[in-house]
């Protein structure tokens, strides 16, 4: 099954082509019209998804007054001039050139700041980073899905101080009793683009049984607080975060593969709408949204961050996240330190009812509802 991309947008979103300035060609979605009065948002994609996935939401904003901007980020969609070659450069989807991006994007369009940046999924982790590099751009926050952790800290007062051994998370997961592995660490692998590439039930299948596997359609998503980054509680995520250890993705969703009746009773995802993604991952694979990961497990990369260290976000923020969505809990302590910490003027955290991972798709209502409230509470649109 093949859909066109364009073809398959809501009418009140158009699409264009935009040079960002640092290398890419940027596809963008557009809704609401740009001029003086009507402020500016702009709405950052996770994996493995596109500025598709705010179609339901980007309308919304626009009727009540705000110019909505999409991008297709740096690997994914129609957006060019990045190469996805594992044994190849992958150093430009590290997180300040992300942002880069962003901010590049947004001087092409000739605009010096926006009224917002909301991100989902791996966009939220962007966002958050967009906030707290540069405020005077990015006046205000979204994050969902996944909860903002701060900058990574430095070692502090370790002059005199014997060294203390690392533990090995991944030994300790490969060592349970069910032996298991961290899905950000397998995406860092050569194998995982291949894997679902090219998995026996095919690109739109496997994206199916993901999309359902982590939405709560799934009823067994009843996510929790986990005590502590230790390889037992970690385990007690399912297997689309915490995999079993001879199992890569494609395998591990396939067990939770929808009947053919869940697929035609689901309306936050049909099947002609799952077709856009499909055809999108089928030309372009996955390596260009695992690129991500591989920087974000790479620990060259990390440091590079540590150069934060003690820097919060102190624009307006806030974060939404489904009620059945374990992503909220995946790195434990995250949620409490994002709230308490890292951002200094969180104005609100929405646990939303129905949905799982997937919430701007799952309950757009709602999360507009909440987007829209938390505009307002600023005075905008003006």
């Amino acid at each position: 099954m093949t859909s066109d991309y364009i073809a398959a947008l809501p009418p009140a979103v158009r699409s264009r082509f935009v040079d960002n300035g640092n290398g890419l060609i940027m596809h963008v979605l557009e809704s609401g019209q740009e001029r003086a009065g009507n402020p500016t948002v702009l709405l950052l994609h996770g994996f493995p998804e596109l500025a598709f996935s705010w179609r339901k939401v980007m309308p919304k904003l626009a009727e009540s007054g705000f110019h909505v901007l999409a991008p297709d980020l740096r690997g994914y969609g129609r957006t060019t001039g990045w190469q996805a070659n594992y044994d190849g450069e992958f150093g430009s989807f590290r997180m300040i050139n992300l942002v880069r991006d962003v901010i590049g994007l947004l001087a092409a369009l000739g605009h010096r700041h926006v009224a917002a940046v909301f991100g989902h999924d791996a966009g939220s982790f962007i966002a958050g980073w967009c906030a707290l590099l540069r405020p005077d751009i990015f006046r205000s926050v979204a994050m969902m899905s996944a909860p903002f952790g701060g900058p990574p800290p430095l070692a502090f007062d370790t002059a005199a101080a014997p060294s203390q051994p690392r533990g090995d998370i991944h030994a300790d997961l490969a060592a349970l009793p069910r032996p298991r592995k961290h899905y950000q660490w397998y995406y860092s692998t050569r194998p995982a683009n291949d894997d679902m590439l090219h998995c026996p039930q095919g690109v739109h299948g496997f994206l199916r049984a993901y999309y359902h596997h982590k939405s709560a359609d799934w009823k067994q998503n009843q996510p929790y607080p986990l005590a502590a980054w230790r390889a037992e509680e970690l385990a007690k995520m399912p297997t689309y975060y915490i995999m079993d250890l001879e199992k890569n993705m494609a395998q591990s969703v396939a067990q939770e593969m929808p009947s053919a009746a869940e697929v035609a009773a689901n309306k936050w995802l049909t099947d002609a709408e799952l077709s856009v993604y499909a055809a999108e991952y089928t030309r372009n694979g996955f390596q260009g949204g695992l690129q991500w990961y591989r920087c974000a497990t790479n620990p060259q990369y990390a440091a590079e961050l540590q150069v934060f260290a003690g820097r919060t976000i102190d624009v307006p923020s806030l974060f939404i996240s489904g009620k059945s969505d374990w992503g909220t809990y995946q790195k434990p302590g995250e949620f409490e330190r994002m709230q308490k910490t890292f951002c200094t003027r969180m104005l609100g955290c929405h646990l939303v009812e129905g949905a799982g991972h997937w919430v701007q798709q799952e309950q757009p209502e709602q999360v507009s509802k909440l987007l829209l409230h938390f505009l307002r509470e600023q005075g905008l649109p003006a």
